[in-house]
């Protein structure tokens, strides 16, 4: 009887590990929303022409959305005309469905914005004017949708709410930028309010929050057009808060949490900060700053004690130590852009469409191969995204799935 309740408790275990890990590979930039992919086996250079292509879906509209990869299908977002839509493909990059949740942004730099949430076969996405929509993930059907503006006060900033919404429990949490209701958790199988916080009254700040565990207690740190947020996700209690400007008040780079620490960085110069929690997590204090490094929407990682990532103003790509903010070394020969990693290499998307696979050594970066995307249309902003060997790459209305497997 031991044995069998070791056994039925070992495989009790690996269930619950499987269900936590489900629900955060299925999200914005990966398992923990830092850029870093946990895949082995997959090629270490690419060939002249690049990974070789398994197929490409070219109807996706206008957009920016990352691809989110599930079972066997493969959730983004796009506009058409004037209406976004959530779409479905197989794994071959077959059409299933797709279905409207609104109108999408048409001012400046045009398409959908928010790459959806996938949790237990829900489908969480916002619009750019903060209409949630809550989609079943087998047919597109919409379970239920919530308009913030008119429940919540939520006000769009100079380029539309850019959120991908965060699943905590039974609750799915987004910033409105509302006055009073700042920050709001719905019930994930409802849609209906569960709590509201009143935040630090700023308008969103095209940031999807983190969730980490620090000395066993759980926060949400998100950035506001002013202010990072340490937020209790079972209330909404605001834990602490600290200042964070720059020019547009844009500040699109989800945290960094290693260690008891967290970093936050944003263009226009501003550059980035780094912030020491107390030991019970409800204060915080400054440990340096930089502003080399003020990377505007293409995200950090980081690696074996150091963050990679580009800059704005100071276009170049940058490794900066952990520790205190000093720059190590950087290297002109990758335009500014996107940054994940996997298995210690860094997989480098500019704005001006040069996909680099990089190796970060002690002291310079060495480009192991390139290659230009070609296929899609406008601006190369969108992250990548790692799953099962495959590189899905997105550009404009194009879905490109790469395959990074060993011949």
């Amino acid at each position: 009887m031991g044995k069998l309740n070791y056994v039925l408790g070992t495989v009790f275990m690996l269930l619950i590990g499987y269900n936590v890990q489900a629900q955060f590979e299925t999200q914005w930039r990966g398992l923990n929303r830092d850029g870093v992919y946990h895949e082995t086996g997959l090629i270490k250079a690419w060939p002249a022409d690049g990974p070789k292509i398994l197929w490409h879906f070219d109807d996706l509209g206008k957009g920016y959305s990352s691809a989110v990869v599930v079972g066997d299908k493969i959730i983004t977002s796009g506009m058409e005309d004037t209406t976004g839509f959530v779409y479905a493909l197989d794994l071959s990059g077959c059409f299933l469905w797709k279905t409207a949740y609104g109108r999408d942004w048409t001012e400046s730099w045009p398409g959908a914005r928010s790459t959806p949430t996938i949790f237990e076969n829900k489908i969480y996405v916002v619009n750019s004017y903060g209409i949630v929509s809550c989609l079943d993930i087998a047919d597109g059907k919409v379970v239920w949708t919530v308009d913030m503006e008119k429940e919540f006060g939520a006000k769009p900033p100079k380029w539309g709410i850019v959120e991908s919404p965060i699943i905590v429990d039974d609750k799915v949490i987004f910033a409105t930028g509302g006055k009073k209701d700042n920050i709001v958790a719905l019930d994930r199988q409802t849609g209906k309010m569960i709590w509201t916080s009143p935040g630090a009254g700023d308008l969103t700040a095209y940031c999807s929050p983190l969730l980490f565990t620090h000395n066993g207690k759980r926060i949400m740190c998100t950035l506001t057009a002013n202010t990072v947020l340490g937020i209790e996700p079972e209330t909404g209690k605001v834990m602490w808060t600290y200042p964070k400007k720059n020019t547009w008040s844009v500040h699109a780079n989800t945290p960094v949490y290693f260690d008891g620490q967290i970093y936050v960085v944003s263009g226009y110069g501003s550059g980035g900060i780094m912030l020491k929690l107390s030991e019970d997590g409800n204060s915080i204090t400054e440990l340096w700053t930089n502003t080399t490094l003020d990377n505007q929407m293409g995200g950090v990682v980081l690696l074996n004690g150091n963050i990679y990532g580009s800059g704005q103003n100071n276009k170049s790509w940058q490794c900066l130590d952990w520790k205190t903010g000093v720059m190590k070394y950087q290297t002109d020969a990758i335009g500014k852009g996107v940054t994940i990693a996997n298995d210690g290499l860094l997989y480098c998307y500019s704005d001006k469409g040069d996909f680099s696979l990089v190796k970060p050594g002690e002291n310079s970066f060495e480009i192991i191969s390139k290659i230009k995307i070609t296929l899609g249309s406008e601006y190369h902003w969108a992250h990548p995204v790692i799953k099962d060997g495959i590189l899905y790459m997105r550009h404009g209305n194009v879905l490109i799935a790469y395959s990074l497997k060993p011949e």
